[in-house]
């Protein structure tokens, strides 16, 4: 079987660190993409979500399988696991990469992770926040040089200014992305916990386990009562959430591997490279092959 040119990484270049908790990191766009001919390979991460701010220059970004151009001045945003990648315009872009591990969000000013939630929403609307205006990018621009120096200086407190320094700028994000949502571009709306742990739940089974039956077990509920509460909370069907996970994967694996398409088929648990096939055709209108091809694959 081919072997995934999706590596997984801590920061960039770096090994996976399953260990990292309480972890909060920052550095300039120049420091890590110069020395990488100002190209970031699609890659992921598994537990950091990243906020970069692009104050000089621009280039184009892939997220998932999709790609998008992207100028100063904006936020960028990147939850964990997700499939992203970055060219830099050479020599005149910078600005700021912010790492944090998922449990500090608990440092930006709830328990429940609702902030977290409402980060991720904003990056599934559109990971791309533009900065309307030079106070905006000032703003954060200051607030992230903030919070380099007590990274680099580490004077007493520094951990709890860093974590105060992380929540204004999440903060700061946010009041960008739902200031466009009200625009009418996006919608945020709080995060359903239960949903929350769906989708959590998929993300652990989705390649064994395709049935609503096995989740509304897992979460204490009626097969019907899980479909009806997960339509009122999003839109769509429970069963809709795992099949588009399901799709996800075969788009990244057909995006990011050189994989066969009916190794792609059975590693995705497919009783046979037909019935993925058809699966993937009802999803998106085309075939894997035509899906491939279309990507430059």
């Amino acid at each position: 079987m081919a072997t995934s040119a999706l590596p997984l990484f801590h920061l960039y270049g770096d090994p996976p660190d399953d260990s990292a908790f309480d972890f909060i990191h920052i550095e300039t766009i120049a420091s890590r993409s110069s020395v990488h001919d100002w190209t970031i390979r699609a890659h992921r991460h598994r537990n950091l979500f990243q906020v970069l701010l692009i104050d000089q220059g621009g280039g184009e970004m892939s997220y998932e399988t999709s790609t998008a151009a992207f100028t100063a001045p904006a936020a960028i945003l990147i939850p964990a696991t997700t499939a992203h990648g970055f060219r830099f315009t050479p020599r005149v872009t910078d600005g700021w990469v912010v790492s944090f591990t998922e449990d500090v969000a608990g440092a930006l000013g709830d328990q429940s992770g609702e902030a977290l939630a409402r980060l991720k929403a904003a990056a599934a609307a559109d990971p791309v926040v533009p900065l309307a205006d030079a106070p905006e990018a000032k703003r954060l621009a200051a607030l992230c040089a903030d919070l380099s120096e007590e990274g680099a200086v580490a004077r007493e407190g520094y951990r709890l200014a860093m974590r105060a320094l992380l929540t204004l700028i999440a903060l700061e994000v946010l009041r960008l992305a739902v200031s466009r949502a009200r625009s009418g571009a996006v919608t945020l709306t709080r995060a359903d916990p239960r949903v929350e742990e769906l989708r959590r739940l998929v993300d652990q089974h989705f390649r064994q386990q395709r049935m609503i039956a096995f989740y509304a077990e897992k979460l204490a509920m009626t097969p019907d009562r899980l479909n009806d509460h997960v339509k009122r909370a999003t839109g769509v069907t429970a069963g809709h959430l795992i099949r588009q996970r399901v799709l996800t994967e075969a788009k990244r694996q057909l995006v990011f591997t050189t994989q066969a398409i009916h190794e792609i088929a059975y590693d995705l648990a497919f009783s046979d490279p037909s019935h993925f096939t058809r699966f993937f055709r009802k999803q998106t209108g085309m075939t894997p092959q035509a899906f491939r091809e279309g990507r430059g694959g």
